[in-house]
């Protein structure tokens, strides 16, 4: 049976209480753990990009990129509630859980992306609200409804999605991109696979249970393990290279080149830890240590940035 089939099949199991969802049921549609790393990444952006953009419309901007991060969040587990009643990470989300049917999850995701786009045009500039656009569509359509159930590459392609927030702050105050911001594109995007991998070596029974074709299910564990190493040693480098185009400073290159150095040996771990326990715990701690990671790398450009512009200058 295909996976198109068993979508409509295991869709007619759930039972709805349609109309019953609280507020915190909704909130849970927007994916807060995940848009709070969205809004952080588009406000640092925000914070590089030359130029200056008014406090209210930087901050009118940040909402509006966060609505519509959520809205993705909140399409996406409307596309899918079948696979997310398989999978124990999961099962509690509202739709599963029979708190929100999937016609209000549709409902509510494109009023907040239609919304969310249309503000950021008006208000900000429609380059960035196109930019938010085809994100959000980048995101709902070609990662959930077509990579995500097709592919191994699923995260790879996919993951530009979560890397474009930097480049839509930017944007907002530009009204273009640049280099620069492209770079902030490149570091998450290659962040991507291997704290996804990570995530899937010690989920890998749920994305089998889902019929997911996540990496450790179609091309196995070693295959993953050695994947990640190899993104891993592409990634460093290109963290640390923001100091060398003048994006940043000093204290970004040693911090990014030391904990750059922690995220390769981990890495290392979990390509030479492959059975058992020790394994798992590799790639729980790769996992784990990648979200520190990003959002430390982010938060010295930001600091950096700040201390030069309002202490140095």
């Amino acid at each position: 049976m295909s996976l198109i089939e068993r979508h409509d099949l295991d869709t007619e199991d759930f039972v709805w209480n349609g109309g019953q969802g609280t507020v915190s049921d909704y909130v849970a549609l927007l994916k807060p753990r995940v848009m709070s790393l969205v809004i952080f990444t588009a406000f640092v952006g925000m914070m590089l990009a030359p130029g200056e953009i008014h406090p209210v419309l930087g901050g009118v901007a940040l909402l509006c990129i966060a609505v519509g991060a959520g809205a993705s969040g909140a399409l996406n587990m409307w596309y899918d509630a079948d696979i997310d009643r398989i999978m124990s990470r999961t099962v509690k989300r509202p739709i599963p859980a029979g708190k929100v049917s999937r016609e209000e999850a549709f409902t509510f995701g494109m009023t907040l992306s239609i919304g969310s786009v249309l503000v950021l045009g008006l208000l900000v500039n429609w380059f960035a609200g196109a930019f938010l656009a085809f994100t959000i569509f980048f995101y709902v359509v070609i990662y959930t409804m077509w990579l995500k159930r097709s592919t191994p590459q699923n995260i790879v392609i996919g993951g530009a999605a979560g890397a474009f927030p930097p480049m839509i702050g930017w944007a907002s105050v530009t009204g273009d991109v640049s280099y620069l911001s492209a770079l902030l594109f490149l570091i998450i995007f290659m962040w991507t696979p291997p704290h996804f991998w990570a995530l899937a070596l010690f989920k890998n029974s749920d994305y089998k249970a889902a019929g997911i074709p996540m990496m450790p299910v179609v091309a196995g564990e070693t295959s993953t393990r050695n994947q990640i190493l190899i993104y891993s040693i592409l990634l460093v480098p290109l963290t640390v290279l923001p100091s060398a185009v003048g994006l940043a400073g000093i204290a970004y290159g040693a911090i990014s080149t030391v904990m750059g150095a922690a995220f390769l040996w981990m890495a290392f771990d979990v390509w030479r830890k492959r059975e058992g326990e020790v394994a798992r715990k590799a790639s729980v701690r790769l996992f784990a240590y990648s979200i520190f990671y990003l959002f430390t790398l982010f938060a010295v450009l930001l600091a950096e940035h700040l201390v030069a512009r309002y202490f140095v200058s």
